[in-house]
């Protein structure tokens, strides 16, 4: 179940040590001095008392203004009236005296702000995994604050640098594409997935260009009995796949009726992957595909094996570099002649052969689709599809997922001046199937269809139907957008125009067949949680901001926020929501079959349990009492009554101590191995209490050497080196010229220089010669006087030749100049 918490009245390695002390001073994770905050509760802070979405609110589509990054417990909070963003810390109700239902926010919050006015609304906020990046979507325009990339402060507001994402694609007068989801990669900090409305999905690397994509997707469906080309539907949303397989590699799309279609395998360009799982799946396709009779199952399985390698060299010999390496990362690399397969759209079948005529749903939703959401819940792959009438379409992937490539549209590709992949982009069609089995039994017992090119079938588990108010609905019909729960997967949270429902899942048919669960599929249950006192006729999206928020304890939170300045904290108890949405529907269940299994059976059996199994009524009632005790009648009334009572209950209770007696042994290893743990406990209790010093004075000394390594960094900050930036693009040029000027023009100008010395010091030879010998000319010579044209042109040759000469020796002085400071700078 769940209640209303509370209610806001007013709702060094390479660059040197700079670098490292940069980055650290840049990290997320630095400790925070709580002697500067005063703790309030969550929907009393101040911020909440200026409204913070009242812009973004009429938008018509839904919005989410908030953003949860657990590992910093930080709660980002989008102002569109400030044009700011908030920075909230938060901590839990953890201590004795503090309330494990409510959340105490720090106060004052901190400020971002971009370094840009925004031109557009933002409608919705999202943080990398790392904390140092937020997105931030609008109508048609995209941009990236860098937290931690900080400019100046202004105002008590720090100032972060905002980039634009794709400039030249999302904001177009002439020809306007939409921005339908934006989302961060899972296995990347700097990988931005963006989906358009022209059937393209772009990732964008951020570290290396914000304007041109990674990669690119056109989606081209293709259905039998329809168009032949992608005007007929249109890609609504998308999500990333989970920890499963191959579902980390893959993309999941939903289209605008309802279809869903599969891209893998997609991976971003330096991407993390843990080195387990890429190798479960390296070893899961050189077991089952390599080793098939089926040529088409060999193709595939060799495609993708070759695929790997590819990707994850180091998986092929287990080369580390003499480290224990526990991630791989993801080389560029795409194959030159094939491109991906739109696998789909993905077929629905029933759960057993039974099923298929009248038992199992017929799954049949009005409208179009508006919303999708993928969760991995232990062997289960989840799909939950949001339609525009106020349903909930919940499917499960009923097979693995494999790539798949066409050899239709080769790809095309982008390279650097070293031959290294950049950029791909490829068209990706849907390929013809053929038909298969509709039944479950059929798809998971036929090992002999794996790896055949076939998209896995889906299993539909239920179709919800939330009964939203159907006056609420405008032509685009009911705005609704679905999250899980970040502690326990089977909650989905639905969030509409009146409020939040939990949906909760009761069966999942991989994950309930491995518990050893047999019973029948149950339906989920649907729960609302909040309801937010709305006129009927009115279609505007109040819950601007939302997050599920969870602590190490096993607790979790739904906060959310409205345009009428009212913030909401409401606290989920996971643990037993199962057990409470059991409780009313199968109680008899319970107390006839589970409730004899529990432990009890050990100490005594159960034909002991149920009791007598006669229970002593008087045959005739209304004659007993006329009866007397001495006669014949009385005394064989008691008799009888007396040899009953100890058949029955005179029985039964020497056989109950009879079993006592025989299980007192148990019962006294049981109470023996019960005070053995006990015993343990104290001693591993009194092990930690001692230990405890210990550890205090340890971390005594790691806050010291902190503090003095704080300090030394703090001096290294005053360097000369620590503050520099790279070169602009006039330093860049300049710095070409000089080189150009180093290789080849300097040392033309020092043998020009050299030339014209030695021609220099002959005329002065000669000069002086004619000076000091005049009369041995005279006489071997006849001496002519130069013309005086000729001694004008000398002049001016001399002239030019000195101007000549002091440029190339002031340019001379220029370059070495510039290059003693170029050798001091390094």
């Amino acid at each position: 179940m769940v209640f209303l918490a509370a209610f806001s009245p007013n709702l060094c390695a390479s660059t040197g040590l700079e670098k490292d002390y940069n980055q650290l001073l840049q990290s997320p994770m630095t400790p925070t001095n709580d002697d500067k905050f005063e703790w309030i509760n969550l929907p009393d802070h101040p911020i909440f008392s200026t409204g913070l979405a009242n812009v973004a609110a009429s938008i018509g589509k839904p919005c989410n203004l908030a953003a949860w990054h657990e590992p910093t417990s930080h709660l980002y909070l989008w102002d569109s009236n400030k044009l700011c963003l908030h920075r909230i810390l938060l901590r839990f109700g953890e201590d004795e005296l503090d309330d494990h239902s409510q959340i105490f926010a720090a106060s004052p919050a901190k400020t971002f702000r971009p370094d840009i006015h925004l031109q557009f609304g933002v409608c919705n906020i999202a943080i990398n995994r790392a904390g140092t990046s937020l997105v931030l979507v609008g109508s048609g325009s995209l941009y990236v604050m860098h937290l931690y990339k900080r400019t100046s402060t202004k105002d008590g507001s720090t100032i972060c640098r905002a980039v634009s994402i794709g400039s030249h694609l999302y904001v177009n007068d002439d020809d306007f594409i939409e921005i339908l989801q934006v989302s961060w990669h899972p296995h990347s900090d700097t990988h931005l997935g963006v989906l358009s409305s022209d059937s393209v999905l772009r990732l964008f690397d951020l570290s290396n260009d914000t304007e041109e994509p990674e990669q690119e997707f056109y989606l081209q469906p293709l259905q039998n009995g329809s168009c032949q080309n992608a005007t007929s539907i249109r890609p609504v949303a998308y999500a990333f796949g989970g920890e499963h397989m191959w579902d980390r590699f893959s993309v999941f799309f939903v289209f605008s009726d309802g279809s869903v279609y599969v891209l893998c395998p997609v991976v971003p360009f330096g991407s993390i992957y843990s080195w387990a799982c890429v190798e479960e799946v390296y070893k899961d396709a050189q077991a089952l595909g390599l080793n098939s009779s089926n040529a088409r199952a060999v193709k595939n399985s060799s495609l993708a094996v070759s695929w790997l390698e590819a990707t994850f060299p180091q998986i092929v010999d287990g080369s580390t570099n003499g480290q224990t390496a526990l991630s791989l990362k993801a080389l560029p690399y795409a194959q030159f002649d094939l491109s991906l397969s739109l696998q789909g759209p993905l077929h629905k079948v029933s759960h057993s052969e039974e099923d298929q005529d009248s038992n199992f749903p017929k799954v049949e939703c009005k409208g179009q689709a508006v919303g999708f959401l993928y969760n991995s819940i232990n062997k289960d792959s989840v799909l939950v599809i949001a339609w525009s009438t106020g349903q909930l379409q919940v499917d499960a992937l009923a097979d693995e997922l494999q790539p798949l490539w066409s050899t239709s549209n080769p790809p095309r590709f982008r390279f650097d001046s070293s031959g290294l992949v950049m950029g791909t982009a490829m068209i990706c069609e849907s390929a013809s199937l053929e038909n298969f089995s509709t039944g479950l039994h059929a798809q998971v017992n036929a090992f002999d269809t794996v790896w055949l090119g076939q998209p896995p079938p889906l299993l539909t588990l239920a179709l919800v139907d939330l009964a939203l108010p159907t006056k609420a609905a405008d032509s685009k019909g009911c705005l609704l957008s679905i999250f899980s729960d970040p502690l326990v997967p089977e909650k989905i949270y639905c969030i509409h125009n009146s409020g939040i429902d939990l949906i909760f899942l009761h069966f999942l048919p991989f994950s309930s067949q491995m518990a050893g669960k047999e019973e029948a599929a149950t339906p989920p249950s649907v729960r609302p949680i909040l309801t937010l006192g709305q006129n009927e006729m009115s279609s505007e999206w109040l819950l601007c901001g939302f997050a599920a928020l969870a602590d190490s304890f096993g607790n979790s939170w739904v906060v959310g926020f409205t345009s009428s300045q009212d913030c909401i904290v409401i606290k989920m108890k996971s643990w037993d929501m199962a057990f409470t949405f059991h409780a009313d529907r199968d109680e008899k269940l319970l107390d006839d079959k589970e409730l004899s299994e529990i432990g009890s059976t050990d100490i005594i059996s159960k034909e002991l349990l149920l009791g007598p199994k006669t229970v002593l009524l008087p045959q005739g009632s209304s004659t007993l009492r006329s009866l007397n005790p001495d006669s014949i009648e009385g005394r064989s009334t008691l008799h009888q009554y007396f040899k009953l009572f100890h058949e029955n209950y005179v029985q039964y209770a020497h056989k109950v101590y009879i079993q006592l007696i025989l299980r007192s042994d148990h019962l006294k290893r049981t109470v023996a191995d019960q005070h053995a743990r006990l015993s343990d406990a104290k001693q591993m209790l009194s092990n930690v209490e001692g230990k405890q010093p210990i550890l205090e004075d340890r971390l005594k000394c790691a806050v010291q050497a902190y503090a003095l390594l704080v300090e030394r960094l703090q001096s290294f900050k005053s360097l000369s080196g620590a503050n520099k930036r790279p070169l602009s693009r006039a330093e860049r040029e300049f710095k070409s010229q000089i080189d150009q000027y180093k290789e080849f023009e300097l040392g033309a100008l020092h043998s020009s220089i050299e030339t014209l010395k030695t021609r220099l010091r002959r005329h002065m030879q000669y000069s002086q010669a004619n000076i000091t010998s005049p009369k041995q000319v005279s006489k071997n010579h006849r001496h002519v006087p130069p013309s005086e044209d000729q001694i004008s042109y000398l002049k001016s040759s001399i002239s030019k030749l000195s101007i000549v000469n002091s440029e190339n020796s002031k340019k001379v002085k220029l370059v070495e100049s510039t290059l003693k400071g170029m050798e001091a700078s390094f």
